[in-house]
């Protein structure tokens, strides 16, 4: 009877709370000895790492970080960052890597909302924290990162890092949660809204998303890893935990410098990376570069890949598997594996297999294409447009003190993802459109909304609406419809840098056109319009 069943307890033999601290254990005890970290000069074996890594966890602690606790860390990929993935959930406090590419008033509005207790930030970012604590109108308790590698005399006075970890007694008592739902990581994506939303992860996700991606990617043990991937981004998609798991080695460049990233590869002996498809076009471009052999492993993600790109990836020995997913799913949640049918298709023709949405990875529970109105499953005929939804472990706890834009995301036991896509006769999901109004450039999503709201307030600017333009380097880029107000004229270029005075470069319009806006009958904008016109422009 079930009640026989049910009877069985849970004890500490038989019940381990999922979390990636589980994987520095292993990596401490079964790969001790081999190498964990490749920085300029510096390196850490495993050992060596993880006696670094507790010893930052009871720094932290003594610091008065504990369970709950958000600390905010600003720093661009390198060996701190990394630590910091596992030191901080061994307190059992919150990892909110902040996108180094944000302007201050992002950044401050982030550590508000987030109820950030401290900010760890690499000094070569310190004018950025420091302008975000203006916006703030106070400080919060700083840890600086002092990298010999760009080292820097900028300071707000905090604590060095490295104290952190040489000057606290002992290590951590603190190991793995009480709780696996408990949370790891804050992650702040931009919407429609303007306003960036903060995706909350927890251990038991990160736990399975590294073994989902170990899986679907079929990592084999002790591979060598080039952290390309920002880890502000989706926690570098999970890849820092798993690289853990399998003993492998972690090759650091700063910055995500094709130089950079050639050099490693043919120093280093690089197996994996991923990357946005502009790193992939740029190093596709990038001159007299000899075939890779054997062939490296690369994920790639964001906007669609173009098959031109995966192309000459391909020819110059990059294995590209394409995957698809979103900050609220903690990265990859599909993948186009490679299926023998496109063995014979031309070169061209698998690009284009390759460039697809692809199927579900082994920890989703469920990836599927509904139609929005009926809840029902699209047919598989490659045609027929709905939403892509999602249900599984790696689907975020939900949106940090946003009660009601949680309980939209998760209608009818799904999360909705706003992308519009078709599933192909052999269950393969191609995205067609963005139901949101996010335009993605070089893998960096950008809230049209946000940027609107900077054009309205140039004194010239009666109204404005944003949308993508295709772009042969970024995939895609903002673009800038604007209507004058009457008797006041400016230029696309006075338009642009005003733009550029108020966002991050990234977010800024490349491209101004003045019109008159269509609009409804209502005066609702019909951007559909304005996405023919800026396709029509070209690339």
């Amino acid at each position: 009877m079930q009640e026989n069943y049910a009877n069985i307890s849970k004890t500490a033999a038989n019940y381990v709370p999922l979390s990636p601290i589980s994987f520095l254990n292993s990596a401490e005890s079964l790969h001790g000895s081999r190498p964990a970290v490749i920085y300029g000069d510096l390196r850490y074996s495993w050992s060596e790492l993880s006696t670094r890594i507790r010893a930052l966890a009871a720094g932290l602690t003594a610091a008065g970080i504990g369970k709950g606790d958000t600390v905010s860390v600003l720093c661009p990929n390198t060996p701190q960052l990394f630590e910091l993935h596992f030191a901080l959930p061994l307190t059992g406090g919150v990892l909110n890597a902040l996108n180094t590419r944000l302007e201050s008033e992002t950044i401050a509005y982030i550590l508000d909302h987030a109820d950030t207790k401290a900010v760890i930030v690499d000094r070569e970012l310190i004018s950025v924290l420091s302008a975000a604590f203006e916006v703030l109108g106070r400080t919060l308790p700083v840890f600086e990162i002092n990298d010999p590698n760009a080292p820097s005399t900028e300071t707000l006075g905090g604590r060095d890092y490295e104290h952190l970890v040489t000057e606290t007694s002992g290590e951590a008592t603190l190991g793995l949660p009480d709780d696996e739902w408990d949370a790891i990581a804050l992650n702040y994506t931009s919407g429609t809204s303007g306003r960036p939303k903060g995706v909350v992860y927890h251990h038991r996700g990160a736990y399975l998303m590294a073994l989902g991606t170990v899986a679907g990617w079929q990592v084999p043990y002790y591979p060598i890893y080039l952290s390309v991937v920002p880890m502000f981004h989706c926690n570098g998609w999970g890849h820092p935990w798993a690289m853990a798991m399998l003993g492998g080695t972690m090759v650091f460049t700063r910055t995500p410098a094709v130089d950079r990233i050639i050099d490693a590869i043919q120093t280093h002996g690089v197996t994996h990376f991923g990357a946005a498809p502009i790193i992939l076009q740029m190093l596709a471009e990038a001159e007299a570069v000899e075939k890779f052999d054997p062939p490296i492993q690369v994920l790639t993600a964001g906007a669609p890949p173009p098959p031109s790109v995966l192309e000459k990836t391909k020819a110059m020995g990059l294995n590209v598997m394409h995957v698809y997913g979103l900050t609220e799913t903690y990265g990859h949640i599909t993948e186009c594996v490679w299926q023998n049918t496109w063995d014979d298709l031309p070169a061209s023709e698998q690009a284009e297999m390759q460039a697809r949405q692809g199927v579900a990875m082994p920890m989703v529970e469920s990836v599927s294409v509904l139609d929005s109105k009926s809840g029902r499953p699209v047919e598989w005929d490659g045609v027929t447009q709905g939403e892509i939804v999602v249900r599984g472990n790696t689907v975020m706890k939900g949106y940090y003190k946003n009660e009601e834009a949680t309980d939209q995301a998760f209608l009818d036991g799904w999360f909705w993802s706003g992308d519009g896509a078709v599933v192909h006769p052999d269950g393969n999901i191609q995205i067609r459109d963005r139901l949101k109004d996010v335009i993605i450039s070089g893998g960096e999503n950008i809230s049209s909304v946000e940027v609107e709201a900077v054009l309205f307030r140039h004194p010239a600017v009666q109204s404005a609406a944003v949308v993508a333009k295709p772009d042969p380097k970024w995939g895609e880029v903002p673009c800038a419809f604007v209507e004058l107000r009457s008797g006041i004229d400016a230029t696309a270029e006075e338009i642009i840098q005003f733009c550029r005075e108020h966002l991050a470069g990234f977010k800024t319009p490349k491209a101004v056109v003045f019109a008159d806006l269509p609009k409804t009958s209502t005066g609702k904008i019909q951007k559909f319009q304005l996405r023919e016109i800026a396709k029509s422009m070209g690339a």
